[in-house]
């Protein structure tokens, strides 16, 4: 019997209990300050060293908390791990938190990228964020790179840029195929990622939203959580796997 396909679409608010502000929010970074969106606009960003050097320092903040994969990233992993399902999972987070509780790079698809990498705008040579922070802490706000001399960015899509394509397919194939989505800590209001949901329900996908505020696709989906994630995401996912929930309640089944 084919495992079931188990598909995760998460977004900020699954990694606001691990210390990283989400953005639209009641207490978003955008909802607080609607000038934040600019750093993470490419326009604002190639056309402004000011913007460039605001963005860096907002970055470097984000790395300097060193969050750490919360309840449900582990939830997650755990499920992968215990072979009950096949398990994928397709994030808008840029964060790098569902590898560091354990789930295989070759199962996460990051439509927005990734903020642990720096790349060049001119040649696209590739960098660990670390190295750019160092620079930056050397005494260059805004480092350019060292290979051709362009302006340098993180590794992520901002604004006004195009997800890969390539990701793009993998994640709606996905989709399509998936026996259950569940679309955790995300509005559902950023396209084209949060038209995944839609695919998913009309591709016969049983569709769980767990996220604290409405969404446009709550009418549509099988069952709406408003639990915080980090609670509601290992009891919904230990569901899926009752063998693993057994053996860790206190021995193996007869």
């Amino acid at each position: 019997m084919a495992k079931p396909l188990v598909a995760i679409l998460s977004g900020a608010g699954i990694s606001t209990d691990s210390g990283i502000p989400d953005y639209r929010g009641p207490n978003g970074l955008w909802t607080r300050d609607p000038d934040y969106e600019k750093l993470v606009t490419i326009e604002y960003y190639l056309a402004d060293p000011e913007i460039r050097r605001r963005s860096w320092a907002m970055r470097r903040e984000m790395f300097d908390l060193n969050p750490r994969p919360n309840a449900a990233h582990l939830a997650i992993a755990e499920l992968s791990a215990s072979g009950a399902a096949a398990v994928r999972v397709i994030t808008q987070n840029i964060d790098g938190l569902h590898q560091a509780a354990g789930m295989p790079a070759r199962k996460v698809l990051e439509l927005h990228g990734t903020s642990r990498t720096v790349v060049c705008t001119g040649c696209g040579a590739r960098t660990p964020v670390a190295d750019a922070f160092a620079r930056i802490d050397a005494g260059e706000p805004d480092p350019p790179c060292l290979e051709c001399g362009a302006i340098l960015k993180a590794a992520t899509v901002m604004f006004g840029e195009a997800l890969d394509p390539d990701v793009l397919a993998s994640a709606a194939a996905i989709a399509k195929a998936c026996t259950v989505m569940f679309a955790v800590g995300t509005s559902l209001q950023v396209y084209p990622a949060a038209g995944l949901a839609a695919l998913a329900a009309g591709s016969g996908a049983r569709l769980v939203i767990v996220n604290a505020e409405p969404t446009p696709y709550d009418d549509v989906a099988a069952e709406v959580v408003r639990e915080p994630i980090s609670e509601a995401m290992p009891r919904l996912l230990r569901a899926l796997a009752p063998d693993r929930t057994n053996e860790n309640a206190g021995g193996r089944r007869p």
